[in-house]
């Protein structure tokens, strides 16, 4: 009897094969050969799969932005500490910055592939589904702070969110370019998130 292929688990790992090529050599090292040689399966099995480059690179991307929410979801709901909304902000916003250590090697590959979507415009369109989804995420916390009366009265979420998202893209890239270290990154963070408390 012929073995059965799980090809949902062989895509997402061609999906991991993709991000640990990005990780170690940039965006120009993923190659359908150099993919099926990291992920230990044929060319003909990555093709069977995908049947082009771009549609093996959204497929990455789509699966690392789910991780990158999953993530960010996994932090409110852990929480061990109570559930303040500064709290709650502090360690979202440390999950999706990316700027821990063992964050580096996912920072590496998200920032490939926003450099890549400035050119791609599937990709792009990836993104733009994550960054609602991670502004959805934040104007609830934000929602969240205002009911409890952590946060500012004043204070619009969808604006403060929107800044959120940027603040923490940009630490991202300047931890891995080493402008900013882990600490002074979770620092700015921690600044920003005390500036809008009540």
């Amino acid at each position: 009897m012929p073995k059965q292929v799980d090809y949902e688990e062989r895509r997402r790992r061609i999906a991991e094969a993709v991000c640990l090529l990005i990780a170690r050599s940039g965006m120009e090292s993923v190659s359908l050969r150099d993919v099926a040689a990291e992920a230990r399966v044929s060319m003909g099995a990555v093709q069977r799969c995908f049947r082009t480059k771009d549609e093996m690179l959204l497929f990455a991307l789509e699966d690392i932005s789910q991780r990158v929410g999953e993530r960010a979801r996994a932090r409110i709901e852990t929480s061990d500490a109570p559930r303040s909304a500064a709290t709650l902000l502090d360690r979202t916003l440390s999950a999706l910055a990316l700027v821990d250590a063992e964050d580096r090697e996912q920072a590496q590959v998200w920032g490939a592939f926003v450099a890549h979507a400035a050119v791609s415009g599937q990709l792009a369109a990836v993104l733009r589904e994550t960054y609602a989804k991670l502004h959805e995420l934040l104007v609830w916390l934000l929602g969240y702070g205002k009911d409890t009366g952590e946060l500012s009265p004043a204070l619009d979420p969808s604006a403060e969110a929107r800044a959120l998202l940027a603040l923490t893209e940009g630490l991202t890239a300047q931890v891995l370019v080493g402008h900013q270290t882990p600490e002074s990154a979770r620092e700015v963070l921690g600044r920003y998130v005390r500036g809008l408390m009540a």
